[in-house]
């Protein structure tokens, strides 16, 4: 049951982006919809769509191994939230991309929690895209330092 939980409602944006290197771009965004039984039209049309987001429309059919390190971060990023989670987890989700694209990503990540009304929670070094989020945590020394949670920020 948490397995299935957790692939229905939470997407994850892996820093190492595991992704399948022998797959296409198109095909590493529809597995997660393949494994929930989305319908393959379906399953097609929204992974492009969400390829179409993050900029990568025109790479759907080429194999991530052969695309850059941001390219891949942009396709992990897509496949993490094709099946419209509820609660996305992204772990340095613009690291690896230039400012512009990291503007993109982060106006994508705001978007879909405004839009889907979902929990966004981001790990980053990025202060630009701190600066984005509604509540930050900092982590020193091990401990988490932070505003109290009735505070708004």
């Amino acid at each position: 049951r948490l397995s299935s939980f957790r692939a229905r409602r939470v997407g994850m944006v892996f820093q190492t982006h595991r992704l399948l290197p022998d797959l296409t771009a198109l095909e590493n965004v529809t597995l997660p919809l393949s494994i929930d039984r989305v319908p393959r039209r379906t399953a097609l049309d929204r992974a492009l769509e969400m390829l179409d987001q993050v900029g990568l429309k025109e790479r759907a059919h080429d194999a991530v191994g052969h695309l850059s390190g941001g390219e891949q971060q942009r396709v992990a990023l897509a496949r993490g939230l094709a099946t419209k989670p509820q609660l996305v987890l992204a772990d340095e989700p613009t690291g690896n991309l230039d400012t512009q694209s990291g503007t993109v990503i982060g106006d994508l990540l705001e978007s879909y929690g405004r839009d889907q009304q979902a929990i966004v929670i981001i790990a980053t070094h990025n202060e630009q895209l701190a600066a984005r989020c509604h509540r930050k945590l900092h982590l020193r020394a091990g401990l988490i330092e932070g505003p109290p949670t009735s505070e708004k920020q």
